[in-house]
Parts: C-alpha cells; sequence; structure tokens
C-alpha cells in the first residue's frame, strides 16, 4: 500500500516540475486548540493527549495526518520520498506532505479538520448517510473510537448494534456511549464478521492499520467507509469510499 502511494507521489512531483523544487514542505505539530477548536465534548483523543495533528505546508496548501508520533520537519519533496515509512512517525510525515501536495495541485480537497461545532455536525451526517443507504436494521463496525460518531450511532440505532474496535488501553473493554469498546490488535476480524459495514477512522493509514481492513473488506465482501482529514489524499489513489462533511 505505501509502495502505491510512494509512487503516486513520486508521478505527481515529476508531472508537475516538483521533483527538483526548491520549495520547502514545513511540518508542524498542532495544539488542540489549532487543529479542533473549541468542541462540546472533551473526550476526543486529541483532547486527552492521546493524538497529535501533524499540519504540512506546501506552497500554502495544508495537508494533516493524525499520528501517536509527531515530529516537525522542514525540508523537500525527495527527502520526503527517500523515507522508509517503517514507522508511525515517517508515515504520519509522508500523509501529511501527500495531502498537502495534492491539495496544492487539486487532486483532493477536505485536508484541514473541522473545528468547535463541526465536529459534531459531521459525525450527525456521516449516520445519517450510512442509515440512509443501509436501514436502521445494520450492525455496524467503527474502527477508532470517536466520541461524537459513535454517540451518534448508538442514538439511532439499537447499542448492541453498534461494535468498536480501539488500540488505546484506556478504552478497551469499557462501555462508552452504550458501545463495548473491542481490543483493536485482537478482534478486528471479529468487527467484519459480525458487522454489515465498516466505518474506520482515516488515520489507520498512519498506523498501518488500513491494509488489514481493506484485506478483510474484500474477504468477508463487507463495504467499508473511512473518515478524516488523514485519508485524504490517500483516499483518492487507493479509491476509497470517504465520508468527511465538515472538512476545509
Amino acid at each position: 500500500m505505501y509502495t502505491e502511494l510512494k509512487a503516486a507521489l513520486i508521478d505527481l512531483a515529476i508531472e508537475n516540475g516538483l521533483w527538483e523544487s526548491e520549495v520547502n514542505i514545513t511540518a508542524k505539530i498542532l495544539t488542540p486548540e489549532e487543529a479542533i477548536g473549541e468542541t462540546e465534548r472533551k473526550d476526543f483523543p486529541l483532547l486527552q493527549g492521546k493524538e497529535f495533528l501533524m499540519q504540512a505546508d506546501f506552497k500554502n496548501a495544508l495537508g494533516q495526518a493524525f499520528t501517536d508520533a509527531p515530529r516537525n520537519f522542514k525540508g523537500k519533496i525527495k527527502e520526503i520520498l527517500e523515507l522508509q515509512l517503517t514507522d508511525n512517525s515517517d508515515r504520519a510525515l509522508f500523509i501529511a506532505t501527500l495531502n498537502a501536495v495534492m491539495r496544492h495541485l487539486g487532486a483532493a480537497d477536505r485536508t484541514i479538520h473541522c473545528k468547535n461545532k463541526e465536529p459534531e455536525l459531521c459525525a450527525k451526517e456521516i449516520v445519517r448517510t450510512i442509515i440512509n443507504k443501509y436501514s436502521a436494521d445494520i450492525k455496524i463496525g467503527i474502527v477508532g473510537f470517536q466520541p461524537a460518531i459513535i454517540d451518534n450511532f448508538t442514538r439511532k440505532l439499537p447499542a448492541q448494534s453498534v461494535k468498536v474496535t480501539d488500540l488505546d488501553k484506556n478504552n478497551i473493554g469499557k462501555i462508552k456511549y452504550g458501545a463495548l469498546i473491542w481490543n483493536g490488535t485482537e478482534k478486528t476480524e471479529e468487527l467484519f464478521k459480525t458487522c454489515d459495514v465498516i466505518l474506520a477512522t482515516g488515520s489507520t493509514i498512519v498506523n498501518d492499520g488500513l491494509s488489514q481492513l481493506t484485506f478483510l473488506s474484500k474477504k468477508y465482501e463487507k463495504p467499508i467507509y473511512v473518515y478524516g482529514t488523514t485519508i485524504a489524499g490517500a483516499g483518492k489513489i487507493l479509491n476509497l469510499e470517504r465520508l468527511c462533511f465538515q472538512a476545509s
């Protein structure tokens, strides 16, 4: 998957004369206030200090990526393409840059995270979109703890029809908004076996979880949707269905 994404960025750089460009990419770690603003809910992972939002700036076009291993960077596209992408830090830097470059070229949109009341509005729209397409009788599997999305699903569906996996040990085994949080390292396949539709956080492209999800989606013939700004560019390249209604 990362080979495909890197090849796509190489092609974009060559086709648009950016390979030897002297233009620098500047990536920085956003504060929670910069990233998500003032939200009514305070249990978003970003606000708990469990995730960070990296932002790359390429010719004033911004691209973002959620990660648990952020770092600052200033350099050229060719330096980004030399990254091995074997850890979350490298992958976050690469994905944020990919999003920024594709945004600059008009190949990707909605690369900047929504703020304030917008995450709540987006969650409601995601739930409405999926239920309208598949009915209120579905079992939804959610990969990643996103409180607004989980809460809005359990308001519309029976709690037992909402299944969630996460990697945060502080969430695993607990009931949040009526849904039991499963261990994502152990229960991901079970999610696909028992649910009709899968909704996954776009940050799985950074933590190397997305390849497993797409494999299981094909294996069990279950539709998968991704959400968020992290997956903006990669989602286009990989032809994924993305739900992201309030990002800019």
